[in-house]
């Protein structure tokens, strides 16, 4: 929750008490430019060892909360039938108002099945923003993805609340284009993750629903920031000021064909679900199940987080476990600007993002912008962020670099986990790492995957630049920061 002070600023207040802790240490900088080379600048392949804060992603890294931890210990390993998921099942029903529910084991799992099941060579699947494994998978089964977004999601600085939405007349574009029976579904994803986890309107999914009836279409719900994105309507959205969090889901839901999530963010657990009350698609997708992740009632997870989840789904709908990441996020960015840093506004779910673009201005969009200024960021402060630009992209056919919308440097504020002076920390090393950012140069490809490359390949920089970054944060700090 926000509270305001004595001197009218606002800040965040936890609404918890930390009763564990974990260890972390802030390794010097001669040790991170060691580190960030032996994981060829790729944040991905830092070893925790050498981490002081760790905002690569907030996917199975928020904190539970206790009552998810107990309900853990009172869990139902049977192989079949076991009672774990009908908790699991009730509380779907409950929150999110549907019959059929189907766990897996993460997100992409349920990516992996609706590939399977319902996209065919030759389709076009149309979404809001594409993300880095939906992309994949889909593309996989022989369909193109199409993102069909406004043009208010490519302004890295803006004031419009729901930077997320579809574009409407795009959408009957495609429609006329390629044809309704080449368009297996249309995905919303809340929030849109790739573009600085921007949330789309009520109001814009109903009209999605609106168009998508009228031809056919199924709409499918990537939900896995679905309370976050529940919250952002609630604050923004004209007429819902009013509303529950609760009560703000339920109306998204009715427009829903088929859900699906990673339980990874909203509800703090390690899996994933998907959901409908059709049941033909239930079916459709329950004949794959025990092939790639397992028995229905337990779908590839652990019936431990299967109870945990359960727990978080009915946690999500308070306002305070909702509010919890994009207030903070709301702060982080708030104190980016204030430094004059180039951050991504208005703020979203998940996480901060700089703007390489503006940030690192002068090295090439070939140098790979985001990634740099992401390996520049671990040298500057121990701080693990992720890329989100064009290494996130595969290559074209050809070989060539596809460059991406836009490059981001995503600092994931992990729900629960990091306070106030964490963020006032970071900061302070992003604005000196912006005055100093003519130090900054480009990256270049020594060992790349074929399919998403970002996450195993191997990086080297340009010129040794990362060496005299280093230099100049040593003179200006001292050799043991």
């Amino acid at each position: 929750m926000k509270v305001k002070l004595s001197s009218g600023y606002e800040i965040p207040i936890e609404n918890h008490k930390v009763r564990i802790v974990q260890r972390t240490d802030l390794v010097p900088v001669t040790r991170r430019l060691e580190a960030i080379a032996e994981a060829g600048y790729n944040t991905f392949l830092l070893r925790t060892k050498d981490l002081f804060l760790d905002m690569l992603t907030d996917s199975g890294t928020n904190a539970m909360s206790d009552n998810q931890l107990a309900a853990m210990m009172v869990s139902d390993d049977a192989y079949a039938g076991c009672a774990s998921f009908y908790k699991l099942a009730d509380a779907v029903k409950d929150v999110l108002r549907f019959d059929h529910t189907m766990p897996v084991h993460q997100g992409r799992a349920a990516e992996h099945l609706l590939a399977k099941v319902f996209v065919k060579p030759g389709d076009t699947v149309l979404m809001n923003y594409h993300f880095t494994t939906t992309k994949a998978h889909f593309e996989l089964a022989g369909a193109k993805v199409l993102e069909i977004y406004t043009d208010e999601m490519m302004k890295t600085e803006s004031t419009h609340p729901f930077k997320g939405n579809l574009d409407l007349q795009r959408f009957k574009d495609c429609i006329k284009k390629f044809g309704a029976d080449k368009i297996p579904f249309v995905r919303m994803e809340a929030t849109t993750n790739l573009v600085g986890g921007q949330p789309f309107s009520l109001k814009n999914l109903k009209e999605v629903k609106e168009i998508a009836s009228a031809n056919g279409i199924m709409l499918v719900f990537d939900g896995s920031l679905l309370s976050e994105n529940a919250y952002f309507i609630k604050m923004r959205e004209p007429g819902y000021s009013g509303k529950t969090i609760q009560e703000i889901i339920w109306e998204l839901m009715q427009y829903v064909d088929l859900f699906y999530l990673s339980a990874r963010k909203s509800t703090s657990v390690r899996g994933g679900m998907i959901c409908t009350n059709r049941k033909e698609y239930y079916d459709r997708l329950l004949d794959w199940l025990p092939v790639y992740e397992g028995f229905s009632t337990y779908g590839g997870m652990s019936t431990k987080e299967i109870e945990a989840m359960a727990v978080g789904l009915r946690e999500m709908t308070d306002v305070n476990v909702a509010g919890a990441g994009p207030e903070f996020i709301e702060y982080f960015v708030k104190r980016m600007v204030e430094s004059g840093l180039p951050a991504v506004t208005p703020p979203g779910g998940l996480a901060a993002h700089l703007d390489a673009k503006r940030f690192v201005s002068h090295v090439p969009v070939s140098g790979y912008q985001a990634g740099a200024l992401a390996a520049a960021i671990y040298i500057a402060s121990g701080v693990r962020c992720m890329e989100r630009g064009t290494i996130s992209n595969d290559r074209a056919p050809d070989g060539s670099d596809v460059y991406a919308d836009l490059e981001l440097a995503r600092l994931a504020l992990p729900r629960r986990v990091y306070t106030m002076s964490h963020i006032e920390y970071v900061v302070d090393r992003l604005t000196w790492l912006y005055k100093n950012r003519q130090l900054i140069g480009g990256l270049r490809f020594v060992q790349e995957p074929k399919v998403l490359r970002f996450f195993f390949g191997r990086l080297e920089a340009l010129d040794k630049w990362d060496i005299k970054l280093a230099d100049a944060f040593k003179a200006d700090f001292g050799p043991n920061y």
